[in-house]
């Protein structure tokens, strides 16, 4: 093959290969986060990876003009199809078509990969896997609710993150829905409202990030430009006064609107139910967050890191929220024609793992294999003979698979295999029904045992 022709390998922007202990990690993750879900008592669900676009919108873009802007999207004949950008819309397109073969309380989990065709970076990937819970039927809003909070702190912290490093903010959208309707803000104007509100904590943000957005136009360092709101600077002054509040107390008495004191209401009825649970001093109020997505209605949540993470740079940065979810009323009754409440979290499993690497907190098994050397090809089937005895004993274990390699180029392979044992087993040792054991950990010149066969599983057992 000539240069020219020669592929170059490389992925798209946006998106990952995994591998090693992060692959490992990830795959204990998931399997921590599944066990718990199941512990409070979440079905499984799977759905597939494309849905039928109109059937589940687009409720990402910040282009009016362009909906579908930050999904992939494909024609497929007739209709249009959507790889999935969350788990809640194929949930309602889902219970919306099995909900008479469903409880009325239909509690179910998902974990799979969701796609989003949007700028990458510091831990944001445009393929990544998200682990939902969501709650959908009629319910006690603040049990619902303060069952997914509980549920947040117990699965983070079962995945190795300790109780002061993340913090589980809630809020509720209503609060600034009331304070739109105060404003007499036009209803084209309110999806930019909200989504400038909910990036005041974004990294690069800040007040003066969502001022900007209230009004014209915010340029960012690459220089591209979002268009804002185009509020007037008394509307944009009046959501600042409102975003440096912190106190429930204060917020109750300084905005009278019925919306925004429906809100509060609903807040301290989640906190009250909170308070019979063990994680209510991981959850605290903030009432900036409204969620970027626009089909949550109440009830929202974003939990933090309480420290900043390294990037690929090795800056330490703020790589946003690693959980959140929220309440809606209406994203089912788009097919039912009546409002069915759900209620909902998401943790960003790939964001987690890009913290938990750096933390190290976790332990992690590699369950690297024994490997079992060939020092001569007549001896074979002696050497798989003691292949199968490793592995009957739930040992990992590998065979060379390449007769024709000396001693030491197999054993430079283990190495880079990180094993931990290598068999060893020539002439002597079959003629004397022994097997020699070396330790790839143990000091060199005092690694190597040779042992009678009958021994070798308890002997590889203490090395490994």
């Amino acid at each position: 093959m000539s240069e020219k022709n020669k592929l170059i390998p490389g992925l798209p922007s946006g998106f990952e290969d995994r591998w090693n202990k992060t692959l490992i990690l990830k795959k204990r993750l998931l399997k921590v986060i599944e066990n718990n879900f199941i512990k409070y008592g979440f079905d499984p669900l799977e759905t597939p990876s494309f849905e039928i676009s109109e059937n589940i919108g687009s409720f990402l873009a910040e282009d009016d003009s362009n909906p579908m802007s930050d999904v992939f999207s494909f024609n497929d004949g007739e209709k249009n199809i959507t790889l999935r950008y969350d788990l809640s819309s194929p949930l309602a397109r889902f219970f919306a078509q099995n909900n008479q073969e469903l409880p009325s309380i239909y509690k179910r989990y998902a974990i799979q990969n969701v796609f989003r065709n949007e700028k990458s970076g510091n831990a944001r990937y445009r393929e990544f896997t998200q682990a939902d819970c969501d709650i959908v039927g009629n319910v006690n809003p603040a049990q619902a609710n303060a069952e997914l909070c509980n549920l947040v702190a117990s699965t983070l912290i079962e995945c190795g993150l300790k109780k002061d490093q993340f913090t589980i903010n809630v809020s509720n959208r209503k609060i600034v829905q009331g304070l739109i309707e105060d404003l007499k803000i036009e209803k084209e104007k309110q999806v930019k409202v909200m989504r400038a509100i909910d990036k005041l904590d974004k990294p690069g943000f800040g007040l003066k990030g969502v001022e900007e957005l209230l009004k014209k136009e915010r340029k960012d360092k690459s220089g591209a430009i979002t268009k804002g709101a185009n509020l007037s600077d008394g509307q944009a002054s009046r959501i600042l006064s409102f975003l440096r509040i912190k106190d429930l107390k204060e917020l109750k008495e300084n905005f009278k609107n019925p919306i925004t004191q429906e809100g509060i209401k609903e807040l301290e009825e989640l906190f009250e139910v909170l308070n019979f649970g063990n994680y209510y001093d991981q959850v605290k109020t903030n009432f900036t967050i409204v969620r970027g997505l626009d089909y949550y209605d109440g009830f929202c949540v974003e939990t933090n890191l309480n420290f900043k993470a390294k990037n690929i740079k090795g800056k330490r940065v703020d790589i946003g929220s690693i959980c959140s979810g929220g309440q809606y009323n209406k994203l089912i009754s788009r097919f039912k024609g009546i409002d069915i409440p759900g209620t909902g979290v998401s943790i960003g499993v790939d964001r987690l793992l890009y913290v938990m690497m750096q933390l190290n907190q976790m332990e992690i098994d590699t369950q690297n294999p024994v490997i079992v050397c060939v020092m001569d090809e007549k001896y074979l089937k002696n050497y798989y003979d003691i292949l199968d005895n490793l592995r009957k004993n739930n040992i990992n274990a590998e065979i060379f698979l390449d007769s024709k390699k000396n001693l030491g180029k197999q054993l430079t392979y283990a190495n880079k295999r990180e094993c931990s044992v290598a068999i060893i087993c020539g002439e002597n040792e079959f003629n004397e029904n022994n097997v020699t054991i070396k330790n790839l950990k143990g000091v060199k010149g005092e690694n190597n045992k040779t042992i009678p066969k009958a021994n070798l599983i308890d002997e590889v057992k203490k090395l490994i």
